[in-house]
């Protein structure tokens, strides 16, 4: 039996499409064309995120967690603002170092990251030829870029008779004869040139330097900015945690693939403070069970990925770590490859020690460990997530075809993060059946998100709950006012079984949790 949900058999359009008719995702202010790189959740979506993310801060900080020692683990939490003292992000490295090389098409007046361009040509021909840039990673920009250079050579060119490169790879010569992507005339890219992705504010009546704020790239700083606070305030020590969920903004060059890459996302990021001669520990720990994590919500198989980092990948305050480990998943975007959903990083001290430096305390500001009368900077494991990608790879692993049932689809989710818990249903809207999956449908709403629909036909009634991945309905029909049953309808294998009306709430609660 073939696998229905391999990342070959799941269109990105057609998820994309789905989510737009039932409500998951629309494109931000569509009535006016839309905005690159932004996107609103609509009332499915937004209890699927929701749900991912109570899930986490559930499971992480108000749940009893183990450590490797055994002992509970101590993380609380914060929620900083989104514009904080622009020192904040010349400490962390933000103002001097967040660049991405970016190149312009004077023709078509696009943006592109110059590390998301490749270039397409004859194999061992650039000099008199003509090269054919597309973006990299995207199909359809890599088949317009082929049939260009096709047109070009008056034939239709076999795989050993091209060849690619980056373009950054080019040279200055090479770029003079090289076709931008939406662009007709050769030689419309500009050399490649660092832009900061930070989107710039200003605070105050008056726009100047003095003025100048930044919305911020990553919610980690206003943890790091705050450890000091919540040392002194609450009953912490080392090892503990501080975690956070919130927006981040970067101005993305080429923001693409659906909300995989965007300008504005939400982050669930934890800082673990940690002593330095524990970090091999701690970081083999928090990488092993944030894995597990994802695989407990819906994301267990194939599609999902343990790896670390490559020397050559690592960020600078990792280079001497315990290590860096990206948790990913295989969208159909990145399929056969694999898209991050969340770092685990050992960013040793450089974050505190910055924080110390940049504001004029220096060692002042190093943690004093009363067990073992020192005082020193802890080091840090970062468990880093995206809220927006975990939300995208549920979609995408959810999306199940079945041309068996009416929709064509359904959404396999986790009962713990589908949007809506249960489907209440009279079986024809007469005879005391509505009244009756009414009194049900209130009594359940009390604890989960439950649907009550009394229109259309039951097949009909199915059929939606389906592509809103509900995993069970309830349907009184005929029978339920004498023998005090409703009919359960399994979402994923279509099952049926009676149940007793007074056992529904029981029964439910012990399949969602």
């Amino acid at each position: 039996m073939s696998d229905t949900n391999a990342p070959a058999t799941r269109s990105m359009d057609a998820i994309v499409s789905l989510c737009r008719r039932r409500g998951f995702i629309f494109q931000s202010s569509e009535i006016y064309g839309g905005i690159n790189g932004f996107w609103d959740y609509g009332p499915l979506g937004t209890a699927l995120k929701r749900n991912l993310k109570n899930a986490w801060w559930n499971d992480i900080v108000d749940r009893e967690l183990l450590g490797p020692d055994g002992k509970p683990v101590d993380i609380v939490g914060v929620d900083c603002t989104i514009i904080m003292n622009p020192k904040t992000w010349v400490a962390s490295g933000h103002v001097g170092g967040f660049n991405d090389p970016m190149v312009d098409c004077k023709e078509s007046k696009a943006r592109y990251r110059a590390d998301h361009l490749a270039c397409i040509c004859l194999n061992g021909q650039t000099e008199g030829g003509q090269i054919y840039a597309y973006v990299s990673g995207d199909d359809d920009s890599l088949a317009r870029a082929r049939k260009a250079l096709d047109k070009y050579c008056k034939r239709t060119l076999q795989d050993t008779d091209v060849a690619t490169c980056p373009f950054s790879a080019l040279s200055a010569a090479e770029r003079g004869i090289t076709v931008g992507p939406d662009a007709k005339t050769p030689g419309s890219l500009t050399e490649p040139r660092m832009f900061n992705l930070m989107f710039e504010t200003h605070c105050g009546a008056i726009r100047d330097a003095d003025s100048l704020a930044y919305l911020r790239p990553e919610t980690a700083q206003g943890i790091f900015a705050n450890f000091w606070n919540i040392v002194d305030t609450s009953r912490v020590k080392v090892p503990f945690g501080i975690a956070q969920v919130g927006k981040a903004f970067r101005n993305e060059v080429t923001p693409r693939n659906f909300t995989f890459r965007s300008r504005e996302f939400e982050q669930m990021e934890i800082e673990f403070f940690i002593r330095p001669d524990s970090a091999n520990e701690w970081y083999a720990w928090w990488r092993d069970q944030r894995f597990a994590w994802w695989q407990s919500i819906g994301l267990a198989g194939e599609n999902l990925l343990l790896r670390a980092h490559d020397k050559d990948e690592l960020a600078h305050y990792a280079k001497t770590g315990a290590g860096t480990s990206d948790i990913e998943y295989r969208f159909p975007f990145t399929s056969p490859g694999f898209g991050e959903l969340e770092g685990v990083a050992h960013r040793a001290d450089f974050d505190l020690k910055a924080h110390a430096t940049h504001c004029g305390k220096g060692d002042k500001m190093r943690y004093f460990d009363q067990e073992r009368n020192e005082r020193y900077f802890p080091h840090v494991i970062e468990p880093s997530a995206g809220a927006d990608r975990g939300t995208l790879a549920l979609l995408c692993e959810a999306y199940t075809p079945d041309p068996a049932r009416p929709s064509g689809v359904y959404m396999k989710f986790n009962p713990r993060m589908a949007p809506i818990k249960a489907a209440v249903y009279p079986l024809v809207n007469k005879e005391g059946m509505p009244e009756i999956a009414e009194s049900l449908y209130r009594e359940l709403r009390r604890e989960w998100s439950v649907e009550f629909d009394e229109k259309q036909s039951i097949g009909k009634r199915y059929a939606r709950m389906d592509e809103a991945g509900t995993p069970y309905c309830f349907t009184v029909d005929g029978d339920t006012a004498t023998d005090q049953a409703v009919t359960v309808r399994h979402r994923d294998s279509l099952q049926q079984e009676r149940i007793g009306i007074g056992q529904v709430k029981e029964w439910l609660r012990e399949r969602i949790g």
